[in-house]
């Protein structure tokens, strides 16, 4: 009988520390800078940009998070968490041409940020949070973006649905 409640007692600790937590990751992703576009005429007013086409500087493809090639008045748009420089080419009405050219008006921003890492969970690791966050625009002969107007200069998680950025066109 005593073999018998020792044996159970060991079988008891051996299941219960074998026990390890679910490592599912929910709630860690790195915030989107959100940006919201609106008529530098009628500064309260969102506004439609057409046929919109976002490209990270450098990259070969477009941005993954927006439609492309779609008429929207907000875009969510990723950092470059490995740099204090993100900057995107951002063209209004984009459309190839019969040789598969880009067309469009090409606007050049950049945004200045400092990257903190945020440590959420074992099973989420870290995600990185913006602080201090600035806007400029490349001028040119024919920037569609008027003006850039900051709203918050950080983007962290725990904020995901309000604007960071202005932009008037």
């Amino acid at each position: 009988m005593k073999k018998y409640f020792l044996f159970a007692l060991l079988m008891v600790a051996i299941s219960f520390s074998s026990c390890e937590k679910d490592d599912i990751c929910v709630d860690g992703d790195t915030p989107l800078l959100i940006v919201v576009f609106y008529d530098v005429e009628n500064r309260e007013e969102p506004k439609l940009v057409n046929s919109l086409r976002i490209a990270g500087m450098g990259q070969t493809s477009t941005v993954n998070t927006i439609s492309d090639r779609t008429a929207l008045d907000s875009i969510a748009i990723p950092l470059n968490a490995a740099a204090d420089l993100t900057s995107f080419i951002m063209i209004v009405n984009s459309a190839d041409d019969d040789n598969g050219t880009e067309l469009g008006n090409f606007d050049t921003i950049n945004f200045s940020h400092d990257t903190i890492d945020t440590y959420i969970s074992r099973a989420c690791g870290f995600v990185a949070n913006y602080e201090n966050l600035e806007a400029t625009v490349t001028s040119d002969n024919e920037n569609w973006i008027q003006e850039i107007e900051i709203l918050k200069t950080t983007v962290e998680l725990e904020e995901t649905t309000t604007a960071h950025v202005k932009i008037y066109h």
